[in-house]
């Protein structure tokens, strides 16, 4: 298994052997002195998913063949098991974990606080995950905060090490994933750990309170809100299936082991539509209802967009699926949050897969926005650490469709641009959409290895 592998030094070793191979066949001759040569698809957490072969309509089996890597933590089969009886058609599990923690970690802070004000959970949440007594399940953990213990945290997506400072996970785990006869080939799949436990957060947090029957000092009597701001629209709306029931089956254990402060907590539902003026407008519903917590939004760059409103607002943003590394810095006066790791760590691990198929030439295409360009240039950072340098890189970007109903992007010079490039490997960095590129590179008569 990857594991026991350090993912830098493969690529190293992988980018060393390529070289030297090339050096003695002469495989970088240029694209018009040979034939179109075969070109492996490889992808990311946007678009590596069992629904994505739908997006390519009639034409599904182009994916066959098509690997990438994904935040994704080994499940065990209890919590599979537990987000089926919350909804049985589920084909995915991508964000399914860090969603489940991102409403728990949330709700064993409120706790803690003896509060539901977001500035007084917002001070716990790092310490939730670093430094007490280390439990493992809703029940129990739900027990230590109301006895007044500082607690540890370790659930389905943070197993290893605990928050960072920044408020995000300091470890993580990633999957190399394949496609197959139109579906993920769950035998294929190979996970690898990346981060360092050093860069867990060793600051203390406030000293957590004891509450008389567990309920605190809240003056208003109020109980724990979430809103949601997750993709059930948009070109991210084929990812929402694993996290709206990774919500969904937190919230239920929560409410079955007492509940936060004496009372259950509040859902209420809200979409992000993949789109700045959805997201926003849902945003402000959940202000205008006194939400604390707003779990979301799916994609960075919504998050970004969406950001200075819950912070105006005093409310706490807490994504299960936002990987823009640019949102470690981002100014959020401490109160914003992630169980997705950044694609400082996700870059590393995709270069690595894609330099072991030892590509000449290679095409990273991304979404014009701070999610898909922030991991492209990551990935480039890393293919040029392991020797594969500018001229044998081309980078692309294309604006995606600002909503859902809007026309589909025009793929077709893209996809010429390509083929006269002449790469074996073309990395898609998108959502949904991204499914027009692979059509358009097969109208384009681009030979799609299989």
């Amino acid at each position: 298994m990857l594991a026991t592998r350090d993912p830098r030094a493969a690529i190293l070793a992988a980018g060393a052997a390529f070289l030297l191979a090339t050096s003695a066949c002469g495989t970088t001759d240029k694209p018009e002195d040979t034939a179109t040569p075969q070109v492996r698809l490889y992808g990311t957490d946007g678009n590596m998913l069992n629904s994505f072969p739908a997006e390519l309509k009639n034409r599904g089996n182009l994916v066959d063949g098509m690997k990438g890597t994904t935040p994704l933590t080994p499940l065990t089969e209890d919590f599979k098991q537990r987000l089926l009886r919350i909804d049985p058609k589920l084909t995915d599990y991508l964000y399914a974990a860090e969603s489940y923690d991102a409403v728990v970690i949330s709700a064993l802070a409120a706790q803690l606080a003896g509060s539901t004000e977001p500035t007084q959970i917002a001070r716990q949440i790092v310490g939730v995950t670093t430094n007490g007594q280390r439990c493992t399940d809703v029940k129990t953990c739900l027990k230590l905060a109301r006895e007044g213990q500082d607690i540890e945290y370790r659930g389905p997506s943070l197993t290893r090490a605990g928050f960072t400072d920044a408020g995000e996970p300091a470890t993580a785990s990633y999957a190399t994933l394949h496609f197959d006869d139109q579906k993920i080939n769950d035998a294929k799949s190979e996970f690898v750990g990346a981060g360092n436990d050093s860069g867990a957060s060793s600051k203390a947090p406030p000293t957590p309170r004891k509450q008389q029957g567990g309920r605190g000092d809240r003056a208003d009597g109020s109980p724990l809100v979430f809103g949601e701001l997750l993709p059930k629209t948009g070109d991210l709306a084929l990812a929402y299936p694993p996290m709206g029931a990774g919500t969904a089956l937190a919230v239920k254990e929560i409410n079955a082991a007492g509940g936060v402060l004496g009372d259950p907590v509040v859902w209420i539902d809200g979409d992000d539509g993949t789109s700045v003026a959805v997201a926003k407008a849902t945003v402000a519903s959940h202000i205008a209802k006194d939400v604390h917590v707003i779990i979301g939004a799916g994609g960075s760059g919504i998050s970004a967009a969406v950001l200075p409103d819950v912070v105006a607002a005093g409310r706490i943003l807490f994504s299960p699926s936002n990987t823009d590394s640019g949102l470690t810095k981002t100014d959020d006066k401490g109160l914003y949050f992630r169980t997705a790791p950044p694609d400082s760590l996700q870059g590393r691990a995709l270069a690595d897969v894609m330099l072991r198929d030892g590509p000449a030439r290679i095409v990273v295409v991304a979404r014009g926005d701070s999610y898909g360009e922030g991991l492209q240039e990551t990935v480039r950072a890393e293919l040029e650490q392991a020797g594969i340098g500018g001229d044998r890189v081309k980078l692309l970007t294309y604006e995606p469709p600002a909503e859902a109903k809007h026309a589909p992007v025009d793929f077709t010079g893209m996809a010429d641009e390509i083929k006269a490039y002449g790469p074996e490997a073309v990395l898609v960095i998108g959502f949904a959409e991204s499914a027009g590129l692979i059509t358009a590179l097969d109208d384009a008569g681009v030979p799609i290895r299989h």
